[in-house]
């Protein structure tokens, strides 16, 4: 049986269950049943919640594991009184800098600068909408707006990760499939030679990637796993005869995928 974990917060709820998702993956015996109350605002949602944190210690007959982000004690005081086990994700950390910083903190629901996020909103929907236009080199001529250009043979997680980075980050990304006969020639494919300090290489098991590509089309010489182990040692040779970094994703998820682009590439923390 798994245990009840809630993630409850006033605005989406990707704070809290972000940092405690992180805390309950060091739990590595135990199973959890993750749960998002995003929005809770008021007195009537808090005891909604409540009801629904005592439901499931009743179903599971377990004590449930809440993780919040309530800015508004009246409302925590009102989670409070469920059975589950608080963990006030916001109060460690408020507390502990209300003392350095010697500030009473604000207690704002949904604390953020009304100029930075609109910003920050117009950054990821522009980045979006360049990912979707210049995904598998759709358009060539746009090469030259982006930060980075993640290069690989097809189905090697370079569309998702696209859509990732420029979601999670506003980071300006296009993605180019290499085919046959780029790894017939010796030299850099001619769409990305005036953009070689901006490629980034993806590659992946083979067996891997023959499974993803049978799923999509079965029984093909595309999906064979010899092609998958030509075109992977081929690409390889590629980057690292033009001095390309890569990354291997077969174990990696998206997000480590896109965590290792921005920390190589150097666009961390980067605002266009």
């Amino acid at each position: 049986m798994t245990r009840p974990a809630f993630f409850i917060s006033d605005s989406t709820g990707i704070t809290a269950e972000t940092l405690g998702s992180s805390v309950l993956a060091q739990f590595e015996n135990q199973k959890f049943d993750h749960i998002i109350v995003p929005y809770v605002d008021n007195a009537q949602k808090a005891q909604s919640a409540v009801e629904k944190i005592n439901r499931a210690a009743d179903d599971s007959g377990k004590q449930p594991i809440v993780f919040d982000t309530l800015v508004n004690e009246d409302l925590r005081a009102i989670i409070a009184t469920s059975r589950g086990f608080i963990v006030d994700v916001l109060g460690t950390f408020v507390s502990q800098l209300e003392t350095a910083l010697g500030e009473k903190p604000s207690r704002t629901v949904g604390r953020v600068q009304n100029a930075d996020k609109d910003m920050l909103y117009k950054q990821r929907i522009d980045a979006v909408n360049y990912a979707l236009d210049n995904d598998d080199g759709a358009r060539l001529n746009r090469y030259d707006q982006a930060e980075v250009i993640l290069i690989g043979v097809s189905r090697s997680g370079k569309t998702p990760t696209c859509l990732y980075l420029a979601m999670q980050s506003g980071i300006f990304v296009a993605n180019y499939p290499i085919t046959d006969e780029d790894m017939e020639s010796d030299r850099l494919p001619k769409a990305l030679l005036d953009h070689r300090s901006r490629l980034f290489g993806l590659t992946i098991d083979a067996d891997r990637l023959s499974a993803i590509r049978s799923e999509r089309r079965p029984d093909t010489r595309y999906a064979s796993l010899r092609q998958c182990e030509d075109e992977l040692r081929q690409a390889e040779a590629m980057f690292k005869r033009f001095g390309i970094p890569y990354l291997d994703i077969t174990h990696a998820s998206v997000e480590e995928i896109a965590t290792r682009v921005l920390l190589d590439t150097g666009l961390r923390g980067h605002k266009r």
